[in-house]
């Protein structure tokens, strides 16, 4: 393979449909005319799965560095606020920024059902790459993108403007949507909500669609795609894919005090503890208890909510799990229930599952349909 930018494009573009059967053509000639080296500066993050280092442009060398950048591949470009090139040596700390793996920013954008001369509202700049795409296919007019942290988005400014790019750039809280703009044909949100920002409902057409992934401190994530229906109704299903994204700022979980375990009251546990490291168990088990936080250590696992104190600690008891549960929640009870009755239906993936936001604004997720076990998200 040549490591020639416009070579390497064509490549990455080829590699993207080969994971997406409906990958559109319009897509495709996006990711091949947008230039990602042009937003992802001169370093990145790379983590050994407890600290971040950087890897640097210079270091590395220039045909390392271009395949670096069209691997396909979410590349980490600032931790705690930090940008990799101001870094030296290894730091600790989360993702505060990146570049989304391309792939993900096309599957984002054919959920949503985006269509030429759509007006669409992008949540979340980053670096601006997903921005470049949306303006190649839609042209610069039809693209407003507003990011949360001011320092991102005056260099992912910088970056559209030298790609040649000048859609609509805001910066605010993207959970409050962009008003002045006018209605949208999409919003699409390139983090992770708790729930469903109403604004983001006032902001779209009759006919128009949210597609967001909804996250928690648990943490597990789903994608969704709502539109809006009769009497102020929007709803629709969760996809079957595996995608997670940083969780918005105003939506992170608090700073966790110092854990200790509480005896509190002991039972057996009904189901295997170890549902909740699956992907659609950790789900189901954020639906249940929604304020929580889930850690590990040797012998089981820890909820905690971060609302009340209550926690939840399972170890092993013979050939068993016992499960310690103390504070005003029973974090356990509710998680098993939940798990239970996702059991009782056959244990189906994400797809099985959608999302209702009704007129008085409740928000709830289902399984198979509004009928079935359900679970109100927290607003």
């Amino acid at each position: 393979m040549t490591d020639d930018p416009v070579s390497l494009r064509v490549s990455l573009a080829q590699r993207v449909a080969e994971k997406n059967v409906s990958f559109d053509s319009v897509w495709r000639r996006a990711v091949e005319g947008v230039a990602r080296e042009g937003f992802l500066g001169d370093a990145v993050f790379r983590s050994d799965g407890i600290r971040w280092e950087s890897v640097r442009r210079a270091e590395v060398g220039e045909d390392a560095w271009l395949r670096l950048v069209y691997s396909d591949e979410t590349w980490v470009t600032r931790v705690d606020g930090v940008h990799a090139a101001d870094v030296e040596g290894p730091v600790v700390g989360s993702p505060t920024s990146s570049s989304t793996l391309p792939s993900l920013v096309v599957r984002m954008l054919e959920v949503a059902g985006i269509r030429d001369g759509d007006r669409v509202l992008e949540i979340g700049t980053g670096t601006g790459y997903s921005t470049a795409i949306l303006c190649h296919r839609l042209g610069d007019a039809n693209v407003t993108s507003i990011e949360y942290d001011p320092g991102v988005a005056r260099q992912a400014a910088e970056n559209l403007r030298a790609a040649g790019y000048t859609p609509n750039l805001v910066v605010g809280d993207g959970l409050l949507g962009y008003r002045a703009g006018g209605e949208y044909d999409a919003v699409v949100a390139t983090c992770s909500v708790r729930h469903i920002p109403v604004p983001w409902l006032w902001q779209v057409t009759d006919t128009g669609s949210i597609t967001t992934t909804l996250g928690g401190w648990l943490p597990a994530s789903g994608l969704v795609r709502l539109t809006l229906g009769d009497n102020d109704i929007a709803s629709g299903r969760f996809l079957g894919d595996t995608v997670s994204y940083m969780l918005a700022r105003p939506h992170e979980r608090p700073p966790r005090p110092v854990f200790q375990r509480y005896a509190g009251t002991v039972r057996e546990c009904r189901v295997d503890p170890d549902l909740i490291e699956g992907w659609t168990g950790a789900f189901v088990a954020q639906l249940a208890a929604p304020s929580a936080e889930l850690m590990t250590a040797s012998d089981g696992l820890i909820l905690r909510d971060v609302a009340t104190g209550s926690q939840a600690w399972t170890e092993a008891n013979g050939a068993g799990r016992v499960v310690h549960q103390h504070g005003p929640l029973r974090l356990w009870d509710q998680v098993e229930d939940a798990l239970i009755a996702w059991q009782g239906v056959g244990s189906p993936d994400q797809s099985a599952f959608g999302l209702t936001v009704a007129a008085d604004l409740t928000q709830t997720v289902w399984i198979g349909g509004p009928e079935g076990p359900s679970w109100q998200l927290p607003v």
